[in-house]
């Protein structure tokens, strides 16, 4: 019987599926899940603007890596940091299922026929100014939480409209609640979205062997 690779994730919906996706294309592999908190997943508050590139969704992950805790990590190949630890590797990257980011709204509006001044989340520096940039009466917000966090807000009212990565909605089988993929030359998505990233150490030679078959990049 094959070992059990200790897969570690972050708790959140979407990072579980992002491992279950993983596991469905490894299906001669046993794989038990980890789920482990980051730093992004216990602040809940700070501002994304200065965190980009950094390890702040990774950090604690990253760590059961190099002590051993864990044996393989799934990441959102996007929240990689630049500079990772030096014993880690990435082991594989997987091919996007979407690159593109998308409008959720209340009322299904697109993006061009959201009411004036209307208040519309996001977390990412990047995708405020390509919104203000193509619609600069709106009224741009920070949020935080996960997928499911974040379209309770919207559903409450908070928010008039959320972007959203499209990888994501699909993941969860949220695809009804899509008013708009926004096309690239609004906003240009992140050059990995959708795409994960198997990270291991780079002593685990034979855990490279294992996923190297998903690496599509």
């Amino acid at each position: 019987m094959a070992e059990v690779i200790r897969v570690g994730a972050r708790p959140s919906p979407l990072a579980l599926k992002q491992v279950e996706e993983v596991r469905r294309r490894l299906p001669r592999q046993r794989v038990e899940i980890i789920p482990i908190r980051t730093d992004g997943d216990i602040d809940r508050v700070s501002s994304l603007v200065d965190k980009e590139g950094s390890d702040f969704f990774t950090r604690q992950i990253e760590q059961a890596l190099i002590d051993g805790s864990i044996d393989a990590a799934v990441h959102s190949a996007k929240d990689l940091e630049r500079d990772m630890p030096q014993e880690l590797m990435i082991a594989a990257v997987t091919r996007s299922i979407s690159p593109f980011e998308c409008l959720v709204s209340r009322g299904n509006f697109g993006l061009k026929s959201l009411p004036l001044g209307v208040r519309v989340g996001t977390s990412s520096q990047k995708r405020k100014k390509a919104l203000l940039n193509y619609r600069p009466d709106l009224s741009i917000k920070d949020i935080r939480g996960d997928i499911d966090e974040r379209l309770a807000r919207l559903d409450n009212g908070e928010f008039d409209a959320i972007i959203v990565a499209h990888a994501a909605l699909i993941r969860l089988g949220y695809k009804e609640r899509i008013a708009e993929v926004i096309p690239k030359e609004i906003m240009e998505p992140h050059p990995l979205q959708g795409r994960l990233a198997i990270q291991i150490r780079k002593d685990r030679e034979g855990l490279l062997d294992i996923f190297r078959s998903l690496d599509e990049k």
